[in-house]
């Protein structure tokens, strides 16, 4: 007989903090009302179970159908509409605590169809994991309404985090949206997503249609840092992922975080870290 046994040694906590799935709705369009563009002060996943159609968000469209999942950031406006005759079957999560970071995805790997609109949405098709059928099992779960299937549930929704990200490249950020206003969530997803391009207070003003120097005292207030010195963690924190997991040499890394200069870099991250990008990557 033929024994093999996997030891788990550590129990890891979770990586998604306190990350709460608020309701699991599942939808037909049957040509009896119309979508308008909303928003939530949460993220919420919309999975395609059958139909084709189109979403819009922040001002982008594309189309959608079976087996794609789109990841709505808080507060972004959306809606989606059904192609006639394909009408969209689909199953809506909404969850809280967690908001998703997409500069990481490669739209050129394998089995991943990738559409974004810049820090808010992303589309990629799912047909080859397990995420349509841990859907139905939650479904099944809240339908019956068995001791505890709110844990399940809960539960559930971390299996189906990890799957997503194992096949789609995302990453995750808590979120505290609900201290935040749309404006400030809509540059701190901007931020997180295009954090290596040149930005300027007059880049996110132009964004969100707000006067420059109240937009920077407005994201301070509820971020805690200004606009321009979130984006230069954000850029560290990158920094320091590429020093440890890549061999890419000190002025390529800051040419990819978009510093201006390799001086400019290794100032910026000594002065936050206390120690130079080598000195850091042989601590690593």
């Amino acid at each position: 007989m033929g024994n093999t046994r996997h030891r788990i040694e550590t129990e890891k906590p979770s990586a998604f903090g306190k990350a709460r799935l608020l309701y699991v709705s599942t939808s037909k369009y049957e040509g009896d009302w119309q979508s308008i563009l909303h928003s939530h002060p949460f993220s919420e996943l919309f999975y395609v179970v059958n139909g084709q159609g189109a979403f819009l968000a922040e001002g982008s469209e594309f189309s959608v159908k079976r087996n794609d999942m789109v990841i709505i950031n808080p507060h972004v406006q959306h809606t989606e509409k059904s192609l006639p005759g394909e009408p969209l079957d689909y199953i809506v999560l909404g969850i809280e605590g967690l908001s998703f970071s997409f500069e990481k995805i490669a739209a050129a790997r394998s089995g991943v169809s990738l559409q974004t609109a810049p820090g808010t949405v992303c589309k990629y098709n799912v047909s080859q994991t397990n995420v349509y059928a841990y859907l139905n099992i939650m479904l099944e779960e809240i339908t019956r309404q068995e001791e505890d299937y709110e844990t399940v549930c809960q539960n559930l929704l971390e299996v189906l985090l990890i799957c997503m990200l194992r096949s789609g490249g995302l990453s995750v950020v808590p979120d505290n949206s609900r201290l935040l206003s749309r404006e400030c969530t809509q540059i701190k997803n901007y931020l997180d997503a295009n954090y290596s391009e040149a930005i300027t207070l007059d880049t996110l003003a132009a964004l969100t249609h707000m006067n420059k120097y109240y937009l920077a005292h407005t994201f301070t207030k509820y971020v805690g840092l200004s606009p321009i010195n979130y984006l230069l963690q954000k850029r560290i924190q990158e920094g320091k992922s590429l020093l440890e997991s890549t061999s890419y040499s000190v002025a390529q890394i800051s040419d990819l975080l978009g510093f201006s200069s390799q001086s400019y870099f290794s100032q910026a991250f000594r002065k936050a870290t206390g120690m130079t990008p080598m000195q850091y990557r042989k601590q690593s």
